[in-house]
C-alpha cells in the first residue's frame, strides 16, 4: 500500500511544494494548516508519517508531535524546520519526533527521512547531527519541562501576543481559567513577569523570536 503522509504547515506554498515532492515518490499526502487541524486529521485518517512544521501558530510542531505520540502512537513524526539550534532539536526528540529535517534540505532529505523512520530509524539532517553530538558532549540538554500540554499551548499563545480574552475565546475556556493556568505556569517555572515567560517559550521551541 502507498505510504500515507500527513503534511502540516501554515504556509500554502510550502505545502504545495512538499506535496509535489512526496507525490512524485508515490506517497499519498493529506494536508493540514496548523497543529490542531493535524491532530484532528491524524485521529481520523491514521497516517503512517506526520511531517510537522515546527513554527506553526497556536500549536507548534513539537507540541503536535508530543500529542500525536499519545493519540496516534503508530504515526511517526518528522519535524520540519529552519532551526539547527540544539535546544529545538533536543526538545523535538524528547517530544517523540523521530525525524528532524531542515527546510533548506527538504528536497534532498525528506523522502529519505520518511523511508528511514518507517524502518524504525531516527533521521536527522546532516547539519543537525553536529548540534546533537555537541549537546551530548557538553551535556547541554534541556531540563524536563514541568508544564502540562494545555499549559504549553496557552504559553505559546501568550508568546504570540494573544490576550487572555482571545486565548479564552479560541480555546473555549473562561478568562479565569486562563489566568489560573498562567499563574500555575509562573509558579512552576519560578517566573514572575510575562517577558521572562515569553523568553522561556522561545528557549523551549514553543515559538520563535
Amino acid at each position: 500500500m502507498p505510504i500515507q503522509i500527513l503534511l502540516a504547515d501554515d504556509h500554502v506554498l510550502v505545502r504545495q511544494g512538499l506535496r509535489a515532492l512526496l507525490e512524485r515518490a508515490e506517497m499519498i499526502v493529506i494536508e493540514a494548516s496548523d497543529g490542531q487541524e493535524a491532530l484532528r486529521i491524524a485521529s481520523a485518517r491514521r497516517p503512517d508519517v506526520a511531517v510537522l512544521d515546527i513554527g506553526m501558530p497556536h500549536l507548534n510542531g513539537i507540541e503536535t508531535a508530543r500529542r500525536l505520540r499519545e493519540t496516534v502512537p503508530a504515526a511517526k513524526s518528522i519535524v520540519l524546520t529552519m532551526h539547527t539550534y540544539d535546544p529545538y532539536v533536543l526538545e523535538a526528540l524528547q517530544a517523540g519526533a523521530v525525524g528532524y529535517v531542515l527546510k533548506t534540505q527538504a528536497a534532498v532529505d525528506l523522502v529519505q527521512a520518511i523511508r528511514e523512520v518507517l524502518q524504525g530509524a531516527i533521521y536527522l539532517s546532516p547539519q543537525v547531527t553536529h548540534a546533537v553530538v555537541q549537546a551530548y558532549l557538553t551535556r547541554s540538554d534541556l531540563p524536563p519541562d514541568p508544564l502540562t500540554s494545555r499549559e504549553r499551548e496557552i504559553l505559546q499563545r501568550i508568546a504570540e501576543g494573544q490576550t487572555t480574552k482571545e486565548i479564552a475565546q479560541r480555546l473555549g475556556l473562561s478568562v479565569k481559567t486562563i489566568d489560573s493556568h498562567r499563574t500555575r505556569m509562573m509558579s512552576k517555572l519560578d517566573i514572575h513577569e510575562t517577558a521572562t515567560l515569553v523568553r522561556y517559550a522561545i528557549r523551549r521551541g514553543l515559538t520563535t523570536a
